[in-house]
């Protein structure tokens, strides 16, 4: 892209019975598999052959697009929960990515406010996500949005997981 041209992305529900948004999804996600924040090293072929499949059977999946000129250039993968503490839903950011020569440009941005606002029009009572702390980009584009340790002041939560 010449320097100085503005990006024109459109973001979008995914169309997980569509090849064409399931190469894309598989794309970025697979670019960000490789990338030093994900794993360094491409999806296994079993999981790719999973991903969308799972996705479209999950009960509570919102997968959002952002595409450039009829190209996928980022994702958001998104489950809605339930807070007990508010009674209400809330919606967990899974994956958010952005293929390496798009980022910086302002989709991730957009991306995040798409998602936003879909979790405004369900009543939902958050936003959560998890992210490394050593994602310096990451971590200034989500604070800049809004988003903050959980727990507030005193009380500062951890996301933990159990491998299977």
């Amino acid at each position: 892209m010449p320097q100085g041209e503005r990006l024109q992305p459109i973001v979008r529900e995914a169309d997980l019975t569509d090849p064409d948004d399931e190469r894309g999804l598989l794309e970025v996600l697979d670019s960000y598999a490789l990338d030093d924040m994900g794993v360094r090293q491409p999806l296994a072929e079993d999981t790719r052959e999973r991903i969308v499949p799972g996705l479209r059977d999950h009960p509570t999946t919102l997968v959002l697009l952002a595409v450039v000129d009829g190209q996928i250039v980022g994702i958001a993968v998104c489950f809605f929960g339930f807070s007990t503490f508010r009674a209400r839903p809330l919606l967990n950011i899974h994956d958010l990515a952005v293929l390496p020569e798009f980022r910086g440009q302002g989709i991730g941005g957009l991306l995040l406010s798409e998602v936003e606002k879909r979790a405004r029009q369900r009543g939902c009572c958050k936003l959560t996500l998890e992210v490394r702390t050593d994602n310096e980009r990451a971590c200034k584009l989500y604070e800049r949005l809004g988003f903050e340790a959980s727990g507030g002041d005193s009380v500062h939560m951890l996301f933990l997981a159990k491998p299977l």
